[in-house]
């Protein structure tokens, strides 16, 4: 009969969940010294923490029923260790998540426990996923802030196009007559373009040509000649056009090839 008696002399094991338990109690009784300590409420904590009034009397409690699964109870003692100034994350990682160890209730020869429960690898991976996808988010809202404060200040273009017109029947070549009618008397013209839409766009300021090429959504240029000057784009709807810092206009129809000509008048 001695497998019996070494049977016998065995020390008992604790349980992984008695192991939660009683280091939840352990957790929480901490959580609940360090709360008073600061005259907090549960009220304010919840405040702080985001976390439900009942969850967070759970863990001072150490009551493990009415918290959900371990690794989010996890989460949850980590902010609230953080909301009361501890290091959430060093004080969270002592609460038993995964299979650990069984600790004997005696001293004597520690027996480890067996592989990991399908329900403890699965827990243990929507832990990671969770991790990955925040850390994920948090890096394309970053791509996203920087490609927006890079659009807000568009640098020049780089790359031209050729003439379109020459697929499309002859532009229009009119003067906007109610602009001149309105323009003073000086010995030079200046024209302003804000772009609604990307568009094509050439600008001959007297005789010279001072752009050819694409303009995004959004730009604003201006252009100066001493005596007349000529914008041409395809697409008079996506352009709004201002004569010597006038009302700014629409050059015309959207997708309709257009060339307006502004001369400057002489001094009287």
């Amino acid at each position: 009969m001695k497998w019996l008696k070494r049977k016998d002399n065995e020390p008992p094991v604790i349980s992984l969940e008695q192991q939660r338990a009683q280091k939840l109690t352990e957790m929480g009784a901490q959580l609940w010294a360090a709360r008073q300590e600061k005259s907090l409420s549960l009220e304010e904590m919840v405040v702080l923490t985001k976390i439900p009034r009942r969850l967070l009397v759970a863990i001072e409690e150490g009551n493990l029923n009415d918290l959900p699964e371990p690794v989010y109870i996890q989460g949850l003692i980590r902010q609230f260790a953080d909301a009361l100034g501890l290091n959430g994350v060093e004080f969270a990682s002592h609460f038993p998540v995964a299979s650990l160890p069984a600790i004997p209730k005696t001293a004597g020869k520690i027996r480890f426990m067996g592989q990991l429960r399908p329900l403890h690898l699965y827990l243990l991976y929507i832990f990671v996923i969770v991790c990955s996808v925040s850390s994920l988010s948090q890096l394309l809202n970053n791509a996203a802030l920087r490609a927006s404060n890079s659009q807000s200040n568009p640098q020049q273009e780089t790359y031209l196009k050729t003439d379109p017109t020459h697929t499309k029947s002859s532009a229009k070549v009119q003067p906007v007559s109610d602009t001149l009618n309105s323009l003073k008397d000086n010995q030079s013209v200046q024209i302003g373009v804000t772009l609604k839409s990307s568009s094509w766009i050439r600008v001959v300021a007297d005789g010279k040509t001072e752009f050819e090429g694409v303009l995004p959504e959004g730009t604003h240029r201006v252009w100066k000649a001493q005596e007349q000057l000529t914008v041409k784009t395809d697409n008079a709807g996506g352009v709004l056009m201002s004569v010597n810092q006038q009302e700014a206009k629409q050059m015309g129809e959207p997708g309709k090839v257009e060339e307006v000509k502004i001369a400057a008048r002489p001094e009287s």
